[in-house]
């Protein structure tokens, strides 16, 4: 059982950044893709970043450039760093591990997931 618990979020104007965290309860987290996913009211669920466990990262297009994960197996601690932040990029934003699909995670559901943290971007 892992238990991920989110934070960093908070209000930013466009342009501006924000640094994303997970911490994970245990180190089997190691054993997991990690993944950032992000949901703006009325609209679906949207995988952001993935990064695995031999640090290959993936991206969404929206994001990509802007964007970077990173995890700290020493810390057990995944991170998303957000640079030139748009308005279109507010929403809540939730760290998962261990992907049902490991090839896939940006599409795949989740056996962990954080509570959430908010992003507002303004204009």
């Amino acid at each position: 059982q892992v238990q991920l618990v989110e934070s960093g979020g908070g209000s930013v104007q466009a342009g501006g950044s924000l640094r994303l965290s997970c911490a994970a309860s245990a180190s089997t987290y190691r054993r997991y893709t990690m993944a950032w996913f992000r949901q703006a009211p009325g609209k679906e669920r949207e995988g952001v970043a993935s990064i695995n466990t031999v640090n290959i990262t993936v991206y969404a297009d929206s994001v990509k450039g802007r964007f970077t994960i990173s995890r700290d197996n020493i810390k057990n601690t995944v991170y998303l760093q957000m640079d030139s932040l748009k308005p279109e990029d507010t929403a809540m934003y939730y760290c998962a591990a261990d992907a049902h699909n490991p090839y896939a995670p940006l599409r795949s559901s989740h056996n962990y997931w954080g509570q959430g943290t908010q992003v507002t971007v303004s204009s």
